[in-house]
């Protein structure tokens, strides 16, 4: 892959070159994408663009880091993109099942967008044994597994507004 190719897809159209905090940013620029996949194609596109943008991210920052001493600068962020997408897994499934708006679902978006940062930055257990890796595949993964963790912190915040909602 080109440098400049990997450029683009590892600041994700450039959105990791916004400062302060480039991760915030990209997580920031995910929301958007994820809106008009999941308008385009429900949570069908918007899983198979996160595993099409895992594996491009995958090479873009394998490419972009090549011949540096850091593996994992600040402005790559197509990881913090497909963590995000993953978080809103819930939410696109959700509104799909439900038939509804996935921007009635404010709550889960707003739930997941801080959930994700949280863990991306705490890099708690398995998200900071990835983010060790001092490779590209632990910068990928390592937001892989902060949006699986926030993806189910979105569903039991789901599941408990719901209960509290729906009790006697």
């Amino acid at each position: 892959m080109q440098k400049s190719t990997a450029k683009v897809i590892a600041t994700f159209f450039y959105a990791g070159l916004l400062k302060p905090a480039p991760g915030t940013w990209g997580t920031l620029a995910a929301l958007p994408a994820a809106w008009l996949l999941h308008l385009i194609g429900g949570p069908v596109l918007l899983t198979g663009a996160t595993i099409v943008a895992y594996y491009l991210g995958l090479k873009a920052t394998e490419a972009y880091t090549a011949g540096s001493d850091n593996h994992d600068p600040g402005e790559v962020v197509i990881d913090e993109v497909v963590g995000m997408w993953i978080t809103l897994f819930p939410v696109s499934f959700g509104a799909k099942l439900m038939g509804a708006d996935i921007l009635a679902l404010y709550p889960g978006w707003i739930v997941g967008f801080f959930a994700f940062r949280f863990f991306d930055i705490t890099k708690l257990g398995p998200i900071g044994t990835a983010d060790r890796r001092g490779d590209a595949t632990g910068v990928m993964m390592d937001d892989v597994y902060a949006g699986v963790a926030a993806a189910i912190t979105v569903t039991l915040a789901a599941y408990g507004a719901h209960a509290v909602l729906m009790s006697p």
